[in-house]
């Protein structure tokens, strides 16, 4: 007889759980009955045909997948109908008596726990047993699963209980529904308006027919805005068109006329700049690495005539009556006036400022495309000249764009990437625009295979750079290098865009030693098998979370944990994370709340900021925003 509250009762098959890899596996009869809240089996005595005692029960709550088990072979026909009951504590095997009443059972517990959180998405299609899972072989009972789950609510069907060959896409809280949601579109900069007057900072060459040149210095009105990346102005001959919105300033800030004030600059890329000029007295402005709108001047010296100087900084401090002062009792009402003043008196300083160092006309900031609303490119305007590596899509050449413009060039291998889903969302990739992010310029698309077109950095890839490229390390420029990704980060977070495969390998270093990010958002469109499951050697299970190995559950928070692998690596020059545990090994250890060990380079304050980047709690993990700010501050008081 049911129980007043039961959905559905039936006498099934059960597999002992199989707890130890030594423990024999039986198989039992028991009657099995649902309610919204438990599933319970009990024993039963077929020849009264009553329920005796309770055996167990899962809380309907702690499911996380229901799915069916694909049979293996030899398999005796009472067992022929398998299905799987995943909760916190691993699979709960039962046995149907037939594909029909496997069916109903499965539908009515996907209704039951379509609500519940941590639905998992991806799972094992066949058995654990003997210490590994038959389908994938991965001997950690914890391991994420190997197939992708077909419904929303945790549950895969397959009316012919036989392996399906499609490739899937990595499976995402946002790809739940088709078709895919694109990110939104980045807002338009704060701080410009119709009609406002603008100055160039940087010179702009026409790249496209109705782009207007920028004559460096020169005032420009703003006649529409609507786009982020490209405003349209007109210049004082009354020639209208568009420019990049990150080559103008506001006219009336009034440093950026200047050629000691270098805008986009940080502290080590100060002193590589300022000992790369080696004069002494040689100095620059930049702006400071903790507080907005406040600015720094960076003096290199020789003391005493030595050959090997050393730089000095010194934050530029404002009064109670506005005044600005770097030595107190030397005060002045405008930045220039303070910079003449002390080009030609030390007061104070360790030397008057006596050469102007900048390279800022050399290192004009990328523009979102190549001009204005192109992102279709004419393969027939680039030029190959050599290949830089492999990627996971296919090589990956340097080459010329209308042979001017240096450009990196991906040649996405066939059957390498879901295309027609990236071609629409590299529409809106290429209006993310930010100094710490590779720059898209756009795609190739009518021929195959198909061409991703890049900016072009001239350090290469970070890892290999940590490893080979970078000439006596300090803890200050490590820790810029980090602020640079952060910052990179923090845009795409304010954006709403998720990288899902930060690391090293995945940043690259220009020829000014800026760090810049890039591939975010490329693993969405991978096919293949091994990037898909933690048991495949491509899958990026060194830098993944818990939620991730488990539960394939992606989030700007999972991209904060790979950045705390990320900092590890950074720290150690380019060390393998866990480089002695294989993948299995490290989905056990970092279940069980093991994490990497403190590098020698990170002092107690930087591995503490790694640290609360691996919260196995997600949402205890600090923001992208956040790192910005505690990396800042940890400069500021080096």
């Amino acid at each position: 007889m049911n129980m007043p509250d039961s959905i559905l009762e039936e006498i099934f098959i059960k597999r002992s759980q199989q707890k130890k890899k030594t423990s024999p596996l039986n198989f039992k009869e028991r009657l099995f009955v649902l309610t919204q809240d438990k599933i319970s089996y009990y024993d039963y005595d077929v020849d009264k045909g009553k329920r005796k005692g309770l055996k167990g029960y899962v809380d309907t709550e702690k499911i996380k997948c229901v799915a069916i088990v694909l049979s293996d072979d030899n398999t005796p026909p009472e067992r022929l109908y398998p299905f799987q009951i995943i909760y916190d504590e691993g699979p709960l095997y039962i046995f149907a008596k037939s594909d029909q009443v496997r069916k109903q059972w499965i539908r009515e517990l996907k209704n039951v726990i379509q609500s519940n959180k941590d639905l998992m998405q991806k799972f094992h299609p066949r058995f654990w047993e003997d210490g590994m899972w038959k389908c994938c072989k991965q001997e950690v009972k914890q391991a994420m699963g190997c197939r992708v789950t077909e419904s929303k609510n945790g549950g895969f069907l397959n009316r012919d209980n036989k392996s399906i060959s499609r490739k899937p896409l990595p499976p995402t809280p946002e790809e739940e529904k088709l078709p895919r949601p694109l990110p939104p579109q980045p807002p338009v900069p704060s701080g410009f308006s119709l009609g406002m007057t603008v100055i160039a900072e940087y010179e702009y060459t026409p790249m496209a027919s109705h782009d207007l040149e920028l004559r460096k210095d020169e005032e420009y009105t703003l006649l529409e805005i609507n786009d982020p990346n490209w405003f349209r102005a007109r210049d004082k001959y009354g020639n209208e068109g568009y420019i990049p919105s990150n080559y103008i300033a506001q006219a009336l800030n009034g440093l950026e006329k200047y050629d000691w004030y270098c805008k986009n600059i940080n502290r080590s890329q100060a002193e590589n700049l300022l000992k790369t000029e080696n004069k002494d007295g040689g100095f620059l402005v930049r702006d400071s690495g903790k507080f907005t709108g406040k600015y720094t001047v960076s003096v290199f010296t020789k003391v005493g005539g030595e050959t090997v100087g050393n730089c000095r900084h010194y934050n530029i401090c404002v009064n109670a009556q506005d005044q600005f002062y770097l030595a107190e009792n030397h005060n002045f009402s405008t930045i220039p006036e303070l910079i003449i003043y002390h080009q030609h008196n030390a007061a104070g300083l360790v030397s008057r400022l006596k050469h102007i160092v900048s390279n800022r006309t050399e290192h004009a900031p990328s523009t979102a495309g190549l001009g204005y609303g192109g992102w279709e490119i004419d393969p027939r305007q680039l030029t190959f000249i050599r290949e830089l590596g492999n990627g996971q899509f296919g090589v990956v050449k340097y080459g010329k764009w209308q042979g001017r413009h240096d450009v990196a060039i991906k040649m996405v291998k066939e059957g390498s990437m879901s295309e027609d889903d990236f071609i629409e969302e590299a529409k809106v990739m290429m209006k993310l625009c930010h100094e710490n992010l590779v720059q898209l310029y756009g795609v190739c698309t009518k021929q195959r295979p198909i061409y991703i077109v890049t900016e072009y950095l001239a350090n290469g890839c970070l890892l290999n750079y940590l490893r080979d490229g970078l000439q006596h390390p300090t803890g200050i420029m490590l820790l810029e290098m980090c602020k640079d990704i952060s910052e990179g980060m923090a845009y795409l977070e304010a954006n709403q865009y998720i990288h899902r495969d930060l690391a090293a390998r995945n940043c690259l270093v220009d020829s000014n030693g800026t760090i810049k990010v890039t591939d975010f958002g490329l693993s969405r469109y991978v096919l293949d098998d091994e990037y898909l499951s933690s048991a495949g050697s491509k899958f990026p299970v060194r830098w993944s979370p818990p939620e991730v190995l488990l539960y394939c559950k992606f989030s700007s928070k999972s991209d904060i944990w790979a950045f705390g692998v990320l900092m590890w690596e950074v720290y150690t020059l380019g060390r393998m994370p866990y480089e002695r545990w294989n993948n299995t090994e490290i989905v056990e250890k970092i279940s069980t709340g093991q994490r990497l060990y403190r590098p020698q380079m990170a002092n107690e304050r930087v591995y503490s900021l790694m640290m609360s980047c691996w919260h196995e709690r997600a949402d205890e993990r600090p923001t992208f925003q956040d790192l910005v700010v505690i990396i800042k501050d940890l400069l500021f008081n080096m």
